[in-house]
């Protein structure tokens, strides 16, 4: 199966399932879990379907989510290990991230 480039992919907040979703056409290629909390805004899991793999759709709805949380003034827990992974590596995130939640998270 021939996965589209990356800026094919559509993002999509659904609701809810509280999560943000990424879709290649009308296939579900990743999606990212969140929770609203009263001081920001938790990410759970991330969720790259085995179709998608490989491609750089987990590192694409990463960037979205962030982008999203930023543009919003959300503050961000990454409890999910790839949007923790993804800040580490992508330190133009990590001011999203408050000090004492950067050290829980290895920030």
């Amino acid at each position: 199966m021939n996965t589209p480039a990356n800026d094919d992919l559509r993002f999509v907040l659904n609701a809810d399932q509280s999560r943000h979703e990424a879709w290649a056409g009308d296939t579900l290629a990743a999606y990212v879990e969140f929770s609203q909390l009263a001081n920001g805004v938790l990410f759970s899991h991330t969720e790259v379907l085995p179709a998608f793999e490989g491609r750089g759709i987990g590192s694409a709805i990463a960037r979205h989510v962030l982008d999203t949380a930023r543009a919003e003034g959300q503050p961000v827990i990454p409890a999910c290990q790839f949007i923790a992974g993804y800040i580490r590596k992508h330190r133009e995130y990590v001011d999203l991230v408050r000090p004492e939640t950067q050290r829980a998270f290895n920030i």
